[in-house]
C-alpha cells in the first residue's frame, strides 16, 4: 500500500506511465493505465484503435519497464541513454522516432527552460516520454479529455505540433508585449532597469531559438518521405503545422533583432551619458587649475610676491582668479557638445 501511495504521489503508476488513452473510430478517448495497455497490445491486430502512452522517465523503473514490455526499436533506449537533445525526426522500419525539444511548464516567460520529449510512433501506438512536465503535452493531453477525434497517432503528432507551435507563439507574444514596455521607458530616457530586463528576455530567446530551429528542417525532410501508415489528410496537416512552426521560429528571430537593437542603442544613451559626465569632470577640473596655481605660488615663502604690501591684495587676486574662472567656464560649457 506505501508503494503504490508513493507511485501515485509521484504522478505516475509502478511503469512509470503518467496517462494512456486508447482511441477507437466512433467512442471518445478512453483512458487506460500500463496492465490494460499491455492487455490491449497483447491482443494484437483483433484490437480496435490505437493507444497514446506518455510516460515520466524520470521514474527509475521506467525504461526498464519499457524493455520488458514494449517492443520498441533499439533505436528509441539508446536516445534514452545518450541523453542528446538534438532534434531529429527518423524512420525505424515501420516507426517513426523523434526527439524533439518543448518549453517546461513554467509561469513566468523570463524563467521558460527546455526539456525534451522522446517519441515512438507507428500505425497503433503512439508512445511519449519526459523527464519534466512539458506545456505542449500538457495542452494535447487536455484536447483528448475534451473528447476531440484523431484518426491516427500521425493525428496526435500533429496536434502535438500545433499546440508547440501555440506555446512558442505566446511566449513570443509574452515577450514582445514586455519589449513593448521597454522601448516605452526607453523613448521616456528611462533606462535603468531596461538592461536587465532585455538580458533576461533574450537570453530566454536564444535558448528557445538554438534548441527549436533545427525542428522544421527535420520535419520537412520526414513530409518528403512520410510513414506509409499516415492517412493522406494527416500528412497534410502535418505539413501545415510545419509551416505555421516556421513562421513562429521566423517571428522569434525577428523579435530577437529588435531586442538586439534596443540593447544597442541602450549601449549608446549610457555611453553617452558616460561621455558627457567624464566632460563635465574634466571641465570642472580645468576650472580648479587657475585658483591651485595662483594658491601655490603666493603660498611659496619667497621674497617679492606681488600685492605683498597693498593693502586691498587679497581681493585684487580674488577677483581676478574669479573673473579668470567664469570666463573660462562660460566659454567651456557654451561650446559643450549634444
Amino acid at each position: 500500500m506505501f508503494a503504490e501511495l508513493a507511485h501515485n504521489a509521484y504522478g505516475c503508476d509502478q511503469a512509470g506511465l503518467i496517462y494512456g488513452y486508447r482511441f477507437t473510430d466512433g467512442a471518445p478517448p478512453q483512458p487506460v493505465d500500463s496492465t490494460e495497455a499491455l492487455a490491449w497490445l497483447a491482443r494484437g491486430e483483433r484490437a480496435d484503435g490505437f493507444l497514446w502512452l506518455h510516460f515520466n522517465f524520470a521514474h527509475a523503473a521506467c525504461e526498464k519497464w519499457l524493455k520488458q514490455q514494449m517492443h520498441l526499436p533499439e533505436e528509441f533506449y539508446e536516445s534514452l541513454s545518450e541523453g542528446s537533445r538534438s532534434t531529429r525526426i527518423e524512420h525505424s522500419d515501420d516507426w517513426l522516432l523523434a526527439v524533439i525539444n518543448d518549453v517546461i511548464f513554467a509561469f513566468d516567460i523570463a524563467q521558460s527552460e527546455i526539456s525534451t520529449l522522446r517519441v515512438a510512433a507507428n500505425a497503433r501506438l503512439l508512445v511519449t516520454g519526459r523527464v519534466k512536465p512539458l506545456r505542449s503535452i500538457d495542452k494535447l493531453r487536455a484536447s483528448v479529455k475534451r473528447g476531440d477525434a484523431f484518426r491516427s497517432p500521425l493525428a496526435l503528432l500533429v496536434h502535438l505540433l500545433r499546440d508547440q507551435a501555440d506555446v512558442l507563439e505566446r511566449i513570443v507574444r509574452e515577450t514582445s508585449r514586455r519589449v513593448d514596455t521597454v522601448e516605452d521607458r526607453l523613448l521616456q530616457q528611462r533606462i535603468e532597469s531596461n538592461r536587465a530586463d532585455l538580458g533576461s528576455l533574450r537570453r530566454v530567446l536564444v535558448r528557445l531559438q538554438r534548441l527549436l530551429a533545427p525542428e522544421p528542417a527535420a520535419l520537412f525532410r520526414l513530409l518528403s518521405r512520410p510513414p506509409i501508415w499516415g492517412h493522406a489528410d494527416d500528412v497534410q496537416e502535418f505539413r501545415q503545422a510545419t509551416e505555421e512552426f516556421a513562421v513562429v521560429l521566423n517571428d522569434l528571430s525577428a523579435l530577437l533583432e529588435r531586442i538586439k537593437l534596443l540593447q544597442e542603442e541602450i549601449a549608446a544613451m549610457v555611453s553617452e551619458r558616460t561621455d558627457r559626465t567624464i566632460y563635465t569632470l574634466t571641465v570642472v577640473t580645468v576650472l580648479a587649475l587657475p585658483i591651485n596655481i595662483v594658491a601655490g605660488f603666493f603660498g611659496m615663502n619667497v621674497g617679492g610676491i606681488p600685492l605683498a604690501d597693498h593693502p586691498h591684495g587679497f581681493w585684487v587676486l580674488v577677483f581676478i582668479v574669479a573673473t579668470g574662472t567664469a570666463a573660462a567656464g562660460w566659454w567651456a560649457f557654451r561650446r559643450r557638445p549634444d
